[in-house]
């Protein structure tokens, strides 16, 4: 598959397949998100892959932080053990974060870079087979959801994927033609 077939096939997958994704599944994804463009060659980029155990923490981290919207705890302790439940069943989930320079500019180069990192990734995981759909949000500075995914102090979270054989693709989404986003300036 050349890059601009994988580019056209990326899609956020939110329906997998049971099957567990494999270390040597992912191996080349990191292979290829390791071959992102970074200035200076900082390779800020570090890989957490979760289990069911762990993937289980992460979900019950942000089940409590969903269930603050409840109306009772009874209905708070079924969206926490629903949220945990669900990441507990993903077939595979990577956290992505970042090393944290304490250079400014270094550290701005280094969140570009690892975000050009996940989309390699992403595309990677196209190209064999597979889905991904990259999650943001608040939770990732989550002391719980850290101490799940095993992120130290000194990194930053920027993604959180889930990985498996997508079950259905989506239909792409309409965007608006790059003609209609680009300025040529003399």
């Amino acid at each position: 598959m050349n890059v601009s077939a994988a580019i056209a096939a990326r899609r956020s997958i939110r329906a997998f397949t049971d099957r567990v994704i494999t270390r040597e599944e992912l191996e080349p994804l990191f292979h290829d998100a390791n071959l992102a463009p970074n200035h200076r060659l900082t390779q800020p980029w570090r890989f957490y892959v979760l289990g069911p155990e762990a993937r289980a923490a992460y979900g019950l981290a942000l089940g409590h932080r969903k269930a603050r919207k409840a109306t009772d705890e009874t209905d708070a302790q079924r969206i926490r053990q629903e949220t945990s439940d669900a990441h507990r069943a993903w077939p595979g989930m990577i956290v992505v974060s970042m090393t944290l320079n304490e250079n400014p500019e270094i550290r701005e180069e280094d969140y570009a870079a690892t975000l050009m990192a996940v989309e390699n990734l992403c595309l990677s995981a196209v190209a064999h087979g597979l889905g991904t759909h990259i999650r943001t949000g608040a939770i990732m500075d989550d002391p719980a959801a850290r101490a799940a995914a095993g992120v130290p102090e000194g990194e930053r979270i920027v993604a959180v994927l889930t990985v498996g054989e997508p079950l259905e693709m989506p239909a792409p989404k309409t965007r608006r033609p790059a003609t209609e986003l680009t300025h040529w300036r003399d």
